[in-house]
């Protein structure tokens, strides 16, 4: 698409929906698909492991990232080694703590030994990329998803945190950085122009790509006649 020909950046779709991520995975431009379990909720998915498997049966050729479910050390390990075996594109994602604030690290380390591809998950933080770096296999494929939209809801500019979380993973040259959770069409020009290997970009988003390298004036011209027509359609007067 206009626009994105000359990025480096990798857009993957990020959803539940099985029709739409199907169509998703059918555009060049999507190279890898992601979704969470609470995407997965908002879609009214009911059994997890048959959505999974259906979306896997139709999508080999692009990496597809799904979630453990389980707070227990353990019993992640446990559904971690399962989503594993469902297909060879699969990426697990691997929290980087647990709700009770304990690190992974020492899972991550474990899986990443067995050679599991992993997608370790809700990053926000130096600290937390150079201990999740640290656990990873480098001979291993894998991701590190820092949220960079939530940073931003703080208040704090993400721009400098992923540029050092880009020169960290360089110690792994085998794993990507991922930014995750964007708000706004302009992070994917942001994510490229530091250095991320990936960005996952809702449909929401996606849908705004035609706008990509749009004339400026002819844009105004149309938010003007939109609030115009909109005025008109509401009877407003004065």
């Amino acid at each position: 698409m206009t626009g994105l020909g000359s990025l480096n950046v990798k857009i993957f779709a990020d959803g539940a929906d099985r029709s739409r991520m199907l169509e998703m995975s059918a555009r060049p431009y999507i190279r890898g698909l992601t979704t969470n379990p609470s995407l997965m909720r908002k879609a009214g998915i009911a059994d997890y492991r048959a959505f999974a498997r259906d979306v896997l049966a139709e999508i080999n050729d692009k990496p597809v990232c799904f979630e453990v479910l389980a707070d227990d050390e353990r019993e992640m390990e446990r559904q971690a080694l399962e989503i594993a075996g469902w297909a060879d594109n699969v990426y697990v994602k691997i929290p980087v703590t647990n709700t009770q604030r304990h690190s992974c690290c020492g899972l991550i380390g474990r899986l990443a030994e067995r050679r599991i591809k992993l997608n370790v998950t809700a990053v926000m933080t130096l600290r937390q990329v150079r201990d999740v770096v640290a656990a990873l296999n480098p001979s291993t494929a894998s991701y590190v998803s820092v949220f960079a939209g939530r940073i931003a809801d703080t208040g704090v500019d993400p721009l400098p945190l992923m540029a050092e979380a880009v020169a960290i993973l360089r110690e792994i040259p085998r794993a990507e950085l991922i930014w995750a959770s964007p708000r706004e069409l302009l992070n994917i020009f942001q994510a490229d122009a530091v250095g991320c290997h990936v960005i996952t970009v809702t449909e929401e988003i996606l849908n705004r790509l035609p706008r990509v390298g749009y004339d400026l004036a002819e844009y105004s011209l149309e938010t003007v006649r939109m609030f115009h027509d909109d005025a008109q359609r509401a009877g407003f007067q004065l």
